[in-house]
C-alpha cells in the first residue's frame, strides 16, 4: 500500500524561505503519518503567479537556490518522495517545472507542456514548454507528473499513460470563479480518468492580488469516481491510501452553496491582500447601504473586529434610517465607528464654486462633490493611521460607471468589484443565516447613493436584475447584443447598457485591485481598449 500526501497549502509569491518551511512541516507532518509521496501544488515553491519576476534571472538562481536547500532539509525524511513545484533556468531556457526530492538530491525534474495564454493567464510571456514525461515508480505502481492546464486537454495525459504511468500526480495553480469545481471534475474525468489513470489533483489556496486559489484538492479514481476532497479556501492535507494504482475513499469536504463558496473567497482575499502585504488594519466608509455593509461584514469576518474602522459621512441627504441601520450594524459586530460630517466641507466647495457656476442647474457635479470629499477624508484617515481603504462598489456599478473616481473608487482594495448587485443580496443573504449582522432593513429599501433628495439608483439605471443580466450575458460571455435582445431583453435596455460598459472604461482602468470570482472580471480578464470608435 503507498501512503500520498495531497497538500494544498498557501503560498506568498516571493516569499521562498517561508514557503520552504511551509513544505517541510507539511511534509515531516505526512512522513509521521506513514506518507511515501507528498504532492505540492504548481510553483509551491515560489508562489503563483510571480508575474514579471520570472523575467529575472536572479528569481530563477534564487530559486534554484532555496530548491537546493529544500532537498537538504528534507533528507532526513528517508524515501519520502517530495514533488515541489518551482521555475527553472536551464540552458537559457525558462520552464514552469516541478522536480521530485527524494533522499536530499534532486531525482527529476518536469516542465510544463501546455502554457495558458488566456483569461487570467499569459504563461507565454515568461516560459517555454516541456517536451518530456517524468515517472516513477514506487511499490508496483507507477506514477506520472503533469502541471495544471498539461491536463486540461487528452494530448500530455495520453503521453505519460503510455510512459507507463497508472496514477497522474497533478500541481496546480487553478483560480477560482463560480461553479469552477464542476468544471475541473468535468475536465479531468474527460482527459485522464477516461484513460483508466487515477488522478491526485493538488491545488494552491490563498489570496494573490484579485486572484483567489480556492484549493478543493481532490482525489479521482481510474473510473472518475470521487475519492477524497480537502477543505475550499483553507490549506489543508489528507493522507491518500492506494492499493496499487486504486485510490482507496478518504474524507471529501461538503459542497457549499455558490454563495457560501464566493463568500468564503472574499474573507480568504481580504485576509491575505492585507496579511501579506503588511497592512496593520483597514477602514472603509459606511453609508446604511447593502454594498458597505456587505464589505464591513467580509472585513471583519477576515481580520477581526479590532482591525476593522468604519466611518459614516453624512451629507445634507443622509436619511435617518441610514444613521440607525449604520450604528446598529457596528454595535453588533464591535468594530471602531466614527461620524464625520461632510456638511461644512460641501458648503465651502459650494460656495468656492458659487461665481464659476453661477446661472447653472444643480447636476451631477455636486453629487460627485460630496463623494470625492469622502474619499478625500477616507484617504486622509489612511494616510494618518497606515489603514488601508477598501472601496464598497459592486461589478454593476463599475460596469456603467455608477461610481466616482477620486471619490467613492479611492482606496486600496476593492472587495466587491467582481460582485454583481444581485449576487450581493444573496450574500448578504447568506452572512446573516450564520448570524445576523446586517439589519433587515439595509436589505430590503431601495438602494440610493443618497447624493439628492429622494434619490435611487433605478432613477438612473434599469432595475438590476436586467442590468446585471445584459451584463452578465454582454460582458462575462460574450454574447451578441442580437442574443441578449433574443433572450428577452428590450432592445433600448441593451444598446444602453452596453454603451455604458463601453464608455465607462476610463474609470475602471484607475480603479483599485480587486478579488475576482467570476470567469470573467474587470481587470486581467478584460482588456478593451479605451480609445475605440468600433460598435458591435
Amino acid at each position: 500500500m503507498i501512503k500520498l500526501a495531497l497538500v494544498q497549502m498557501n503560498c506568498t509569491v516571493g516569499d521562498l524561505e517561508g514557503n520552504a518551511a511551509k513544505i517541510v512541516d507539511f511534509a515531516r507532518d505526512a512522513f509521521q503519518q506513514g506518507a511515501h509521496i507528498v504532492l505540492t501544488p504548481e510553483l509551491s515553491l515560489v508562489g503563483y503567479p510571480p508575474e514579471d519576476l520570472l523575467l529575472r534571472d536572479s528569481f530563477y538562481a534564487a530559486s534554484q537556490k532555496a530548491l537546493l536547500a529544500l532537498a537538504e532539509r528534507l533528507a532526513g525524511l528517508k524515501d519520502l518522495h517530495v514533488l515541489v513545484g518551482h521555475p527553472w533556468l536551464h540552458d537559457g531556457r525558462r520552464f514552469n517545472a516541478a522536480s521530485l526530492l527524494v533522499n536530499g538530491r534532486i531525482v527529476g525534474t518536469y516542465c510544463k507542456h501546455d502554457l495558458p495564454n488566456g483569461h487570467v493567464f499569459d504563461e507565454k510571456r515568461y516560459f517555454e514548454a516541456g517536451s518530456d514525461v517524468l515517472t516513477f515508480e514506487l511499490g508496483s505502481t507507477r506514477f506520472g507528473v503533469a502541471i495544471c492546464e498539461d491536463t486540461w486537454s487528452q494530448q500530455l495525459p495520453a503521453k505519460v499513460k503510455a510512459a507507463g504511468a497508472e496514477v497522474l500526480l497533478v500541481l496546480n495553480g487553478s483560480p477560482f470563479h463560480m461553479n469552477k469545481q464542476h468544471l475541473r471534475f468535468q475536465v479531468m474525468r474527460d482527459n485522464v480518468t477516461q484513460q483508466g489513470m487515477s488522478l491526485v489533483y493538488a491545488n494552491l489556496v490563498g489570496g494573490q492580488d484579485e486572484l483567489i486559489f480556492d484549493g478543493n484538492s481532490f482525489v479521482l479514481d481510474g473510473s472518475g469516481q470521487l475519492k477524497a476532497q480537502l477543505k475550499h479556501a483553507a490549506e489543508d492535507m489528507q493522507i491518500v491510501e492506494f492499493d496499487g494504482a486504486t485510490p482507496r475513499t478518504g474524507m471529501i469536504a461538503p459542497e457549499q452553496s455558490t454563495e457560501a463558496q464566493v463568500y468564503q473567497a472574499l474573507v480568504l482575499g481580504v485576509k491575505d491582500y492585507i496579511g501579506k502585504n503588511g497592512f496593520p488594519s483597514v477602514l472603509l466608509g459606511l453609508s446604511g447601504g447593502v454594498d458597505s455593509a456587505l464589505t464591513l461584514a467580509i472585513a471583519v469576518d477576515a481580520l477581526g473586529a479590532d482591525k476593522v474602522r468604519a466611518v459614516m459621512m453624512p451629507s445634507p441627504y443622509t436619511a435617518e434610517i441610514s444613521w440607525v441601520d449604520s450604528r446598529e450594524m457596528v454595535d453588533t459586530l464591535g468594530v471602531r465607528y466614527d461620524e464625520i460630517s461632510i456638511n461644512a466641507c460641501f458648503g465651502a466647495f459650494t460656495d468656492t464654486l458659487s461665481r464659476e457656476f453661477a446661472g447653472l442647474a444643480a447636476d451631477t457635479t455636486e453629487e460627485n462633490i460630496q463623494a470625492r470629499i469622502r474619499g478625500t477624508l477616507l484617504m486622509a484617515l489612511s494616510n494618518k493611521y497606515g489603514s488601508i481603504v477598501l472601496t464598497t462598489g459592486n461589478k454593476s456599478e463599475m460596469a456603467v460607471g455608477y461610481c466616482t473616481l477620486y471619490g467613492d473608487m479611492a482606496g486600496g482594495f476593492a472587495v466587491i468589484k467582481d460582485i454583481a448587485k444581485t449576487l450581493v443580496y444573496r450574500l448578504c443573504a447568506y452572512r446573516n443565516s450564520i448570524t445576523s449582522v446586517i439589519p433587515e432593513r439595509i436589505l430590503t429599501r431601495p438602494p440610493s447613493a443618497e447624493l439628492r433628495p429622494d434619490q435611487t439608483d433605478q432613477d438612473s439605471l434599469p432595475p438590476y436584475e436586467i442590468l446585471d443580466g445584459i451584463m452578465q450575458m454582454y460582458m462575462e460571455e460574450d454574447r451578441p447584443t442580437a442574443d441578449i435582445i433574443a433572450a428577452g431583453y428590450k432592445k433600448e435596455d441593451v444598446d444602453r447598457i452596453t454603451r455604458l460598459i463601453k464608455i465607462n472604461e476610463y474609470k475602471r482602468r484607475q480603479s483599485p485591485v480587486g478579488i475576482r470570482v467570476t470567469h470573467r472580471a474587470f481587470g486581467r480578464d478584460w482588456r478593451y481598449p479605451i480609445t475605440s470608435k468600433y460598435r458591435d
